[in-house]
C-alpha cells in the first residue's frame, strides 16, 4: 500500500466528481434542512430542487457536517493508505465546517492539517487542486498546505445576485446593506473578501451588472496563465453566455469550468446567481 498525503475538503467546493477522483480527493458533505427534512448536498438534493423550493418560498437552512462524519471520513482515508491529511474547507465566517473539522483532526489516525481557506465554490476548489497537485509530485503536508494557501492569496471571487434577500435571510450580508439595495432598487455586484460577503458595487439593473461582472473578471485575469470558474444557479443560459465572452477576452485563460452551484450555496444567493471565481495560477 503507497503512502501518500491525501486532500480532504467539503462539497461546496464544487468540484467535478471526474477531477476529485482522478486526484484522490475526498468532499464531505454540508446538510440542507428544507421544511424538516435533512438532506446531504451533491446526493440527496439537487440544485434544481433547491431552486424550486427557493422559488416557492419554502424554509431552507443549512448546517455544517458533524465532527464525527469528518471522523469517519479521516480514517477511511488513513485506511486507503494515506500518511498524512490536508483538510482545506470554505471560509469559517459562513460556516462551522473548520470547526468541525478541526475537532475531529484531533483524534485521526494520521496527521491531519486543517485549513480554513477563506474560500467557497471553485475558489475552494481550485485551492484543493493546488494541494493535490503538490501532493501528487511528492509533497508533504507542508508543502500541499503551502500550495492551498498561495493559491488562496492569489484568488478572488465576484458575483451577481437578483436579489440580496437570501443573503440577508442567511445572516451573510448585513439588513442595511440588503434594504439599501432593495430601497434603491439596484442590482448588487459582490465580492468574497476575507472571508465574507461584501458589496462590491451597485448597478441599475441586470444587463449593466452581468456586463460589469465581465469587465471586473477580464481585468482581474489580465495577460498571465489564469484558470476560471463561471458559476450558476438556475441561470444557465447567463453562465454559458458569460463562458463564451470570456474566452474571447482573456489572453491567459487555461482552464475554463461552468457549474451551477449546489445547494447550501444556492439557498443563501437564491435562484439567479451569476458568480466567476479568478485564480492565477
Amino acid at each position: 500500500m503507497s503512502r501518500h498525503v491525501a486532500i480532504v475538503t467539503d462539497s461546496t467546493a464544487y468540484l467535478p466528481q471526474r477531477t476529485m477522483e482522478r486526484h484522490g480527493i475526498t468532499a464531505v458533505p454540508l446538510t440542507v434542512v428544507l421544511g424538516d427534512q435533512a438532506l446531504e448536498e451533491g446526493t440527496e438534493i439537487s440544485a434544481r430542487s433547491l431552486a424550486q423550493a427557493l422559488q416557492k418560498r419554502r424554509s431552507v437552512t443549512t448546517s455544517r457536517p458533524s465532527p464525527e462524519v469528518f471522523a469517519e471520513t479521516y480514517r477511511r482515508v488513513a485506511a486507503s493508505g494515506a500518511s498524512g491529511i490536508v483538510s482545506l474547507h470554505l471560509s469559517a465566517e459562513f460556516s462551522g465546517t473548520y470547526d468541525a473539522a478541526v475537532m475531529a483532526a484531533r483524534e485521526a489516525p494520521v496527521p491531519v492539517r486543517v485549513v480554513d481557506t477563506g474560500m467557497v465554490a471553485m475558489a475552494l476548489g481550485f485551492c484543493a487542486l493546488a494541494a493535490a497537485e503538490s501532493a501528487e509530485a511528492d509533497g508533504t503536508i507542508d508543502d500541499a498546505v503551502a500550495a492551498a494557501e498561495k493559491r488562496a492569496a492569489g484568488t478572488c471571487a465576484y458575483f451577481y445576485v437578483d436579489t440580496l434577500d437570501y443573503l440577508r435571510r442567511g445572516g451573510r450580508i448585513g439588513a442595511a446593506q440588503a434594504l439599501l439595495g432593495s430601497a434603491l432598487a439596484v442590482k448588487p455586484l459582490l465580492q468574497l473578501d476575507g472571508g465574507r460577503i461584501e458589496m462590491f458595487e451597485k448597478v441599475r439593473t441586470a444587463t449593466k451588472a452581468i456586463a460589469r461582472l465581465e469587465e471586473i473578471v477580464a481585468e482581474r485575469a489580465g495577460d498571465s496563465p489564469v484558470d476560471i470558474a463561471v458559476h450558476h444557479l438556475a441561470a444557465p443560459e447567463r453562465a454559458s453566455a458569460l463562458a463564451e465572452r470570456l474566452r474571447v477576452r482573456v489572453p491567459g485563460l487555461a482552464d475554463l469550468h461552468v457549474s451551477e452551484v449546489g445547494a447550501v450555496i444556492g439557498a443563501h444567493t437564491g435562484p439567479g446567481l451569476l458568480g466567476a471565481v479568478i485564480s492565477p495560477r
